[in-house]
C-alpha cells in the first residue's frame, strides 16, 4: 500500500504543508505590553555619592571658622590687591605678546630649509624648555653680575655706546625677559604644530598663482593654522597667568607676592590664600571666555553655521519657557466631534 505525497513527513525545521505562516502580533497585543525603563543603579549610586561629597565640602566652607570669610571680604577688593592684580595682568599681557612673536619667528626658522636657522631654533627651544622658569628669572635678575655694561658697537671690535646693566634692565624688565623667553620656546612648538597641520597643497596652489611667500604665510597659512593653534595657545596663556606668581622671588608686587606680604603681617594665611585663589579663578574664567569666542571666529571657514553661544542658548531657553507659558494660558477651544451636525 503506497503513501500519498501530502501525508509525507516534512523535513525537520520546515513548516508542515498544511500549516500557515505565523501571523505578526496584532496591535492590541503590542499595546498590552508593559514598557519598563532601564534601571541605572550604578549611575544613581555614583550621583548620590558625588552629591554627598559636594554637600560636605560646601558645608565645611560655610561653617568652618578657619576660613574667616570676613577677612576675605575685607581684602578681596582692597586697593593693594587690586593693584597687584593689575601688575599680574600686565606681566601676562606683555609676556604673551613678546613670547608668541618670538615663538612665531622660531617656528618658521625650524620650518626653514636653512640648516643654520633650523639648528639655532631647535637649540633655543631645547635650552629654554630644559631650564625651569624660576631659574631663568633669577638668572636675568642677576645679569649685572655677569655683564656690568651692555653696549652697541662692532662685533669683536670697539663699543660705541654702553649703559649700566642695572639701569637698563630693572626688576620688571628682568621678569619680562625671563617670562617672554621661556614662553617663546613653548609658543614656537605650538605655532609649528598648527602650521604643519595645514595641507601642503595650499602652499602649492598659492605658489602657482604667483603669491609672494610672505603673503602666503600671512594670508593663507596662518588663518588656517589658527584653528589648531588657539586651543593649545589659550591653555598656555592661562598657564602663564598662573606662572607669573613665580616672580615673587624677585619681590615684584604681583598678586601672590602681595598676598604673602599681607598674611606675613597679620597671620591670616587661609583667608588671604583664598583671596588669591578667587582672583586667579576669575581671571582664568575671563581668559577662557575670550578663548571660546576667538576659536568660534576662526572656525567660520569650517562651520558654515556655527553652534550657538551660551548666551544664545540661554536666550533660546527663555523664549521656549515663555512660549510654553503662553500655550498654557491660552484657552482651550473644544473641537467639534465627528457627526455632531447630523
Amino acid at each position: 500500500m503506497g503513501l500519498s505525497t501530502d501525508s509525507a513527513a516534512a523535513p525537520p525545521g520546515a513548516a508542515a504543508p498544511g500549516d500557515s505562516p505565523a501571523a505578526p502580533p496584532a496591535e492590541d497585543d503590542l499595546a498590552s505590553l508593559k514598557v519598563v525603563p532601564a534601571r541605572h543603579y550604578a549611575r544613581w549610586v555614583a550621583a548620590a555619592a558625588v552629591i554627598v561629597l559636594v554637600s560636605q565640602f560646601a558645608h565645611g566652607l560655610i561653617t568652618n571658622p578657619v576660613w574667616e570669610w570676613h577677612v576675605f571680604r575685607d581684602y578681596v577688593l582692597s586697593e593693594t590687591i587690586v593693584q597687584a592684580v593689575g601688575v599680574t595682568l600686565q606681566l601676562t599681557a606683555y609676556a604673551t605678546v613678546l613670547g608668541f612673536l618670538l615663538g612665531t619667528v622660531l617656528a618658521f626658522m625650524r620650518l626653514s630649509r636653512s640648516p643654520v636657522l633650523q639648528t639655532v631654533s631647535w637649540t633655543y627651544i631645547w635650552v629654554f624648555r630644559s631650564i625651569p622658569m624660576i631659574v631663568q628669572l633669577v638668572f636675568w635678575f642677576n645679569l649685572s653680575a655677569l655683564y656690568d655694561e651692555l653696549g652697541v658697537g662692532i662685533p669683536f671690535g670697539p663699543v660705541f655706546w654702553s649703559v649700566d646693566s642695572n639701569s637698563l634692565i630693572g626688576t620688571i624688565g628682568a621678569a619680562l625677559i625671563g617670562l617672554s623667553l621661556h614662553q617663546a620656546a613653548y609658543a614656537a612648538e605650538i605655532v609649528r604644530g598648527g602650521v604643519i597641520a595645514v595641507d601642503h597643497g595650499q602652499l602649492e596652489a598659492a605658489a602657482a598663482l604667483g603669491i609672494p611667500r610672505l603673503r602666503q604665510i600671512r594670508r593663507i597659512v596662518l588663518p588656517q593654522a589658527m584653528r589648531g593653534i588657539l586651543p593649545t595657545a589659550g591653555n598656555e596663556i592661562i598657564g602663564l597667568l598662573k606662572g607669573t606668581s613665580v616672580v615673587y622671588v624677585m619681590a615684584i608686587g604681583e598678586l601672590f607676592y602681595q598676598v604673602q606680604v599681607i598674611y606675613g603681617r597679620n597671620g591670616r594665611v587661609i583667608p588671604l590664600l583664598m583671596v588669591a585663589t578667587a582672583w586667579y579663578v576669575v581671571l582664568t574664567s575671563l581668559l577662557s571666555i575670550a578663548q571660546y569666542y576667538v576659536e568660534r571666529r576662526y572656525a567660520r571657514g569650517a562651520n558654515r553655521i556655527p553652534p550657538p553661544t551660551p548666551v544664545q542658548r540661554a536666550r533660546r531657553f527663555v523664549r521656549d519657557l515663555r512660549a510654553a507659558a503662553a500655550r498654557r494660558d491660552r484657552p482651550v477651544v473644544p473641537s467639534k466631534t465627528v457627526g455632531a451636525d447630523r
